[in-house]
């Protein structure tokens, strides 16, 4: 008990430090241009010596992870990040199940959403928007709006699970982070699609403001992994094997 708070901290110190190292290295080598920059042209020239940015330099989470060197520490970075995330969701069900076994249903959806964007991630990682453009963006959606769905039902969950005793300390701070990610998607969403460059950079802005979002929202999981066991995993091991008898009879 108390060990397992690394696992929330680790998840976030690594998508926090490696999506930002990234953005730094694609800003030193000019491949993307800094998030306080608004001015945008059409073409640039090669003997421009002032900074000139085009729609291809808009500096979302993508765009700064394309081009080499920081491509592959952007890899590594989601690789990584989508592996925490996927054992973060089912050491968290394992704890519902065990201390909580009546939410168990609810759990298991939430588990499953927060699996499947787990795995959008690791496409949209892997997938080179300048090579593969339509996986990486079916990566990204899915990853987008399942994790949505994923912070909306863990703040459920905390309303109705007693897993820590600081539940009323814990709900209204989720609902501010869940409020925000599942509003700041549909924005942008919106701004995505559109044409100008002043609504593209918006949409970058609101890209990385999901994606601190969500890591403090599971940095906020280090309450309920403090409590956290590993003899807690025998309850899925348990539930399958009782599980067995029902598939072959």
């Amino acid at each position: 008990m108390g060990f397992w708070i690394i696992l929330p901290i680790i998840l976030c110190a690594v998508s926090l430090i490696g999506c930002w190292a990234v953005y730094g290295l694609a800003i030193s080598f000019h491949h993307v241009c800094p998030l306080s920059n608004w001015e945008y042209r059409n073409s640039c020239l090669t003997n421009d010596t002032k900074i000139c940015c085009t729609v291809n330099n808009v500096p979302t989470i993508s765009s700064s992870g394309t081009n080499f060197p920081e491509n592959s520490l952007f890899s590594a970075t989601i690789n990584a990040g989508s592996f925490l995330f996927l054992v973060f969701c089912i050491f968290h069900h394992a704890h519902i199940m065990d201390k909580s076994s009546i939410n168990a249903l609810l759990s298991k959806f939430a588990m499953v959403f927060g699996c499947v964007a787990a795995i959008g991630a690791f496409v949209a990682g892997n997938c080179n928007p300048a090579e593969l453009v339509l996986l990486h963006y079916l990566g990204a959606a899915l990853s987008f709006v399942c994790v949505c769905f994923y912070t909306s039902l863990l703040t459920s969950l905390t309303s109705r699970c007693a897993l820590t005793g600081l539940e009323h300390f814990l709900y209204p701070i989720r609902i501010i982070f869940t409020s925000i990610q599942v509003l700041v998607t549909i924005f942008y969403c919106i701004f995505f699609v559109q044409k100008d460059y002043f609504y593209k950079h918006i949409s970058a802005i609101f890209e990385w403001t999901l994606s601190v979002n969500l890591e403090l929202f599971e940095l906020s999981y280090v309450a309920e992994f403090y409590f956290f066991s590993s003899a807690m995993l025998s309850v899925l091991l348990a539930m399958r094997d009782e599980e067995k008898p029902l598939i072959l009879s």
